[in-house]
């Protein structure tokens, strides 16, 4: 009976660790706004990120990067998810 549970168990770990794993992060979209809505991303990021911190140069992340960056500030900035789209788009089209 031991056995049986032994080789059950270790065929389980096998399969669990033989499937692919999830991805959970999310993946830069591509830039869904127009010249005028990015404008107004670089006044949202100025005004609303500035208002409680050094604004950081948008360089100095990559995309993947700023998604994290952003999806953990936006909330905190209170920007709806077309603002928040607008900043990103903003960020991303801001070149080195």
């Amino acid at each position: 009976m031991k056995k049986i549970i032994a080789v059950a168990s270790f065929t389980a770990v096998l399969l669990a660790s033989c499937t692919p794993k999830a991805t959970t992060a999310a993946t830069p979209t591509v830039s869904k706004s127009t010249a005028e809505q990015i404008a107004q991303g670089k006044t949202i990021f100025e005004n609303s990120c500035g208002r409680c911190h050094k604004l950081p140069d948008p360089t100095s992340h990559n995309s993947v990067q700023w998604v994290g960056i952003m999806n953990s500030m936006a909330p905190k900035a209170k920007l709806t998810d077309e603002q928040h789209q607008w900043v990103y788009d903003y960020i991303v089209s801001v070149k080195k």
